[in-house]
């Protein structure tokens, strides 16, 4: 069997998805700028290498949560459009990051069958939007805790739905008020994850609100426009933060190096979304699994020439940040 690698399957995955009715949802929002401005960021970095007495290998795996994964490279929220674009979608993709030792990250809708998914694939995340009717999100929360689900995502940056360019896709939202997010965590009974933090006086309810953990996240461009990338709030919030709470960002992560620079800036994991459609409408199952494994070999590289050994020791000091950026 051919193995595609990597710049094959998301031009053919990214193709494939543009041809069919599915793919407006890897478009951005209104402008698209925010799109354009993830890449501007990431390549505003460029990695500080140190190539006389490196380690001859590195260890990518890492624990976060109790959960013990190869790479800290994990599934971003996303339940859309994978149903539609393989029979059996859900359970591909959950099979393939098993297999690579990840993690599988649902949102809306949320899969019908998640208690299967729970038990049989990846370990598993699902988020839940913040819905105007207050208890349509404890009814939800509480289907995840029927279901098995031990991590659960309460997506705090939908107050005003979601769009993709001018079109509304979610709209029955408001945002959550501090109180709210406490009760949340209190009838919680696993992790809880406060997704698309974007901003340090987030960040500080968070921890105030409870959270096991923040995803700093712009919300694949599906939200407001003109939103920064994660890597231009990441200091901030990691200043807040000190490490009391894992921190996991996601927005435009394509690459190994990209990954190495969310950890260099105080990242704990790294969430791709469009990267593992692309997977899946390349090669499918086992295209889900090159994206993740690729990526983690992509990062092991990399870290053997920027002179680490292993997660922990990914420093901003292995970044040099480039001049007019």
């Amino acid at each position: 069997m051919k193995i595609m690698e990597l710049t094959e399957l998301y031009n053919q995955g990214k193709k494939a998805m543009l041809a069919a009715d599915y793919g407006f949802f890897i478009q951005g929002v209104e402008t698209g700028w925010v799109l354009k401005n993830n890449r501007t960021v990431m390549d505003s970095y460029a990695l500080r290498q140190r190539a006389i007495n490196g380690p001859e290998t590195a260890d990518t795996k890492t624990t976060v949560l109790e959960e013990t994964l190869l790479a800290p490279v994990i599934m971003s929220a996303m339940t859309m459009p994978i149903p539609a674009m393989a029979q059996n979608g859900l359970f591909k993709v959950s099979r393939a990051l098993k297999r690579a030792g990840s993690m599988m990250w649902t949102g809306s809708p949320m899969p019908k069958e998640l208690s299967e998914l729970v038990c049989k694939g990846a370990p598993h995340i699902q988020s839940v939007k913040c819905y105007a009717d207050r208890e349509k999100i404890l009814r939800k929360i509480e289907h995840c805790r029927e279901a098995g689900v031990r991590w659960v995502g309460i997506e705090v940056d939908t107050g005003q739905g979601t769009k993709v360019h001018d079109r509304i896709i979610a709209s029955d939202c408001r945002p959550p008020s501090l109180d709210f997010l406490r009760k949340v965590r209190d009838m919680t009974p696993g992790k809880l994850v406060f997704k698309r933090v974007l901003s340090k006086e987030d960040a500080a309810l968070s921890l105030e609100a409870g959270a096991d953990a923040v995803m700093v996240s712009n919300h694949g461009a599906h939200t407001i426009d003109y939103l920064p990338h994660p890597l231009q709030v990441l200091p901030e919030i990691s200043r807040v933060i000190r490490g009391r709470i894992p921190i996991f960002v996601d927005g435009g992560f394509r690459r190994g190096t990209d990954v190495f620079k969310a950890l260099a800036l105080g990242a704990d994991l790294v969430g791709l979304g469009r990267p593992v459609l692309y997977g899946l409408a390349a090669d499918g199952e086992e295209g889900v699994f090159q994206v993740i494994n690729q990526i983690t070999l992509e990062l092991k590289r990399v870290m053997v020439m920027t002179g680490v050994d292993c997660i922990e020791k990914i420093t901003p000091d292995c970044l040099l940040k480039l001049g007019g950026q």
